[in-house]
């Protein structure tokens, strides 16, 4: 609690700069109010994008069980509880993983608080990464189990692994689940073949046969988030990360070398705001703690009993700080070129959550020297000559000097950061140097006699705790509430009223918008249930990515394209500045909004309608397609295009057909439910385009018939074809591998319950 007291009193822990603040309470919001109102989990999201699936696309901790804080508790402080109750878990799994090794009570202690509030998991807060987070509690729950399991022969731990890992899937985090599972896989095979002292090797069938029940567990764990995962691989080829990336991609937001200084020494590069370096964002922490370093490297070392697995975790140290590296050295080219996934994923830097745990369990070594007495007077004295000739550097401004250097590179300039940030550095030093100083001075005065083995192992755990507090309660940044922050202003209650449409958030300039305004750079207006043309997300569906961005006109892509917008249902323009064109209508402003953004809501030229029908229909390939809707000169009136895969037989046009002065009026529009019905009965071989993103699951139901899928329409749109006479049309979402996902989750999460209750049935009789 000393991090988390605030949210004792509502308090919500959000960094206004951070993902979760411009993204993430939003899309999690929309599911929690849906569970509340008893709708259930909401399958189509309409408010980004052109729309996309709620689950397949991932929204964060759809099934997590975090979810339910959501359900129980308002979505804010559902999400700040999720992040205190796992810094908490992180720590006491750890803690009980190497209890389970057999360390004593305070070298498995400091490990778990070393862990807990380590830059890389207490510091995931400011981004808003709770999905690391998760990963990262329950990798040492996994090796607590795989001990069990492998080493102690426990039957019961196998149903532990499949739903550890089964909630590792759910999180969900490919990317750190990826990290997880390597870690967990190297330390199963190490389990398996190493000389365990006092109770020898496992033999050779026995080590296989336990590895083989381990890769079953991790099946099963895989087959509990089959309900998340089932609907992502469907959702692959959709996805604008398909066929992954390239090697840029992969790469950015690799750790830079000097960076590892940040370790120690956390001012280096700058914190938050301050941040200097080649990321250009840097809202986390790699601070590792200068006691827990101290302890960690003294763990190096040590009895012959240990070696083994001293030996293991000095490996995956060395491995997960090389991978953390990225692009920054040749190692990533094996990573790329041999580790499945990596082509779909960016930021290696996340690695640091391996350095962290591998940095505790070594401190845990550490420790237990240190209480054993161990540690020599030139080791310590060294470790402090080291710590004195940093904060000398730090003071004398060297530190900063180097960083000048090191910016003197980058295409963008950092030197009025760098120069500011000198004061920090100096500071950090001396922060650095003093509880350095305090953990070697009270592991000299043991030495001497002078203080127990009790207040030894009292102290050390004090220092370390205090040490890492000290710097990432700079990162837990308590806000208002998300009723504040989000709150309704003029324009979302004129968009609320008005008729159906899109709205393009489009800021002309910086002046008159606070930074970071989720409303202006993110998801805010979705919270009122406004329907955006784009959003932040990062998974959206790949076609409408590409046709935004297509033949781009700035900043701003096809966005501000008339042509978009008349296929998007783009009737709104949410800005910061008055316009002059007299092609768009001023509606309202100036007004404020909730984070004191200067607003203006205009409406855009066109009708650009919901829905309209067509006097007819061809069929043509992806390039032919977006090109010509695109093109000013094409109605989208009087023709749809649909997918050239479709089954649907169309005549061939000699020349377009006037446009039908049909219109379409809606009736129902939520989420993953559409109704429309038209102004007078339709003509034969006409069309009906709905503008909503097409993805497998829509269907159709016309004047009460039986329902058909939609058609890829217009590039990436909704689709069907009309009978004659038909007045009537709805649409509904609903994902065939979610519902089979669902029943797979149950049968494989009963099955790992069943697994776990016989096993420790089976154990205690085995005892007996």
């Amino acid at each position: 609690m000393l991090l988390a007291w605030p949210a004792l009193a509502g308090g919500f822990l959000v960094n206004p700069r951070s993902d979760q603040y411009i993204g993430g309470w939003p899309v999690r919001d929309f599911a929690g109010q849906a569970l509340k109102a008893g709708k259930g989990i909401p399958e189509w999201n309409p408010y980004l994008f052109g729309g996309l699936p709620y689950i397949a696309a991932m929204h964060g901790d759809i099934f997590y069980p975090t979810a339910l804080l959501r359900l129980l508790l308002p979505t804010d402080i559902g999400l700040t509880w999720g992040f205190i109750i796992h810094i908490f878990l992180a720590g006491c799994f750890t803690y009980g993983f190497l209890r389970a090794w057999g360390f004593g009570f305070f070298p498995s202690l400091i490990a778990g608080v070393g862990y807990m509030m380590s830059g890389e998991l207490a510091g995931l807060v400011s981004p808003g990464h709770d999905g690391k987070l998760f990963v990262s509690a329950l990798m040492p729950l996994t090796l607590w189990f795989l001990v069990r399991g492998i080493r102690d022969g426990r039957l019961w731990a196998w149903g532990g692994v499949a739903i550890a890992v089964g909630l590792a899937v759910l999180s969900p985090h490919p990317q750190l689940l990826q990290y997880m599972l390597l870690t967990c896989g190297a330390f199963a095979i190490y389990l398996a073949f190493a000389d365990h002292p006092g109770r020898g090797k496992l033999t050779r069938n026995v080590a296989l046969a336990r590895l083989g029940t381990a890769a079953a567990a991790v099946a099963v764990g895989f087959l509990i988030g089959a309900v998340q995962y089932l609907p992502v691989l469907e959702y692959v080829p959709f996805s604008p990360r398909a066929g992954g990336k390239g090697w840029e991609h992969a790469v950015s937001y690799s750790m830079p070398i000097e960076e590892l200084l940040n370790t120690y020494l956390p001012q280096f590069s700058g914190m938050l705001e301050d941040y200097w370096g080649r990321n250009v964002i840097h809202f986390h922490s790699e601070y590792l703690g200068a006691a827990m370093l101290l302890l960690a490297f003294a763990g190096f070392v040590g009895a012959p009993e240990r070696r083994g697995f001293r030996r293991f975790w000095i490996g995956v140290l060395a491995v997960a700080v090389l991978w953390s590296l990225g692009g920054y050295t040749p190692f990533y080219h094996i990573v790329y070129a041999l580790v499945p996934g990596t082509k779909f994923f960016r930021a290696p830097s996340t690695m640091l959550m391996v350095v962290a745990l591998a940095t505790a369990v070594l401190a845990a070594l550490g420790t237990e020297r240190a209480l054993s007495g161990a540690l020599s007077r030139r080791y310590l004295i060294g470790w402090l000559a080291a710590g004195l000739v940093i904060a000398l550097l730090a003071i004398s401004g060297a530190f900063t000097s180097m960083a000048h250097a090191i910016a003197a590179s980058f295409p963008f300039d950092r030197e009025e950061v760098i120069d500011a940030n000198r004061g920090a550095v100096a500071l950090g030093g001396l922060r650095s140097l003093l509880f350095l100083g305090a953990a070697v001075g009270l592991l000299i005065l043991a030495s001497r006699g002078r203080v127990g083995a009790q207040g030894l192992g009292w102290g050390l755990v004090a220092i370390v705790a205090l040490d890492l507090w000290s710097v990432e309660r700079s990162y837990w940044i308590f806000s208002p509430r998300a009723s504040v922050l989000y709150a309704s202003d003029p324009a979302v209650e004129f968009l609320n009223r008005a008729e159906p449409g899109r709205v393009v958030v489009a800021p002309t300039a910086q002046g008159g918008i606070s930074a970071r305004d989720p409303a202006y750079a993110g998801d805010a207006l979705m919270v009122h249930r406004v329907r955006l043309l784009q959003g932040y997300h990062g998974n959206e569906i790949g076609r409408y990515q590409r046709l935004a961005s297509r033949e781009q006109l700035g900043d701003y892509g096809n966005t501000l394209n008339p042509a978009f917008w008349r296929l998007t249902n783009a009737r709104y323009l949410y800005t910061n500045v008055e316009i002059s064109d007299s092609s768009v209508k001023k509606l309202l402003g100036p007004v404020r909004n909730a984070s004191g953004s200067t607003v203006y809501l205009y409406r855009l030229p066109g009708d650009n309608p919901p829905a309209w029908v067509t006097s007819a229909f061809v069929k043509a390939g992806d390039e032919a397609t977006a090109g010509t809707i695109l093109d000013p000169r094409f109605d989208p009136l009087r023709v749809a295009v649909f997918d050239s895969t479709s089954s649907v037989a169309a005549a061939a046009l000699k020349e377009l057909p006037a446009p039908l002065a049909i219109s379409t009026r809606v009736t129902r529009y939520d989420p993953g439910h559409i109704a429309l019905e038209l102004s007078a009965p339709a003509p034969a071989g006409s069309a009906l385009v709905v503008s909503e993103n097409y993805y497998p699951g829509w269907s159709v139901t016309i004047d009460g018939r039986a329902a058909v899928p939609a058609i890829r329409t217009d590039y990436t749109f909704l689709g069907i074809p009309l009978p004659a006479g038909a007045t009537k049309v709805s649409l509904d979402f609903h994902d065939p591998a979610y519902g089979t996902g669902k029943k797979v989750t149950f049968a494989a999460l009963l099955l790992a319950l069943v697994a776990l209750g016989a096993g420790l049935l089976l154990d205690r009789r085995r005892a007996v």
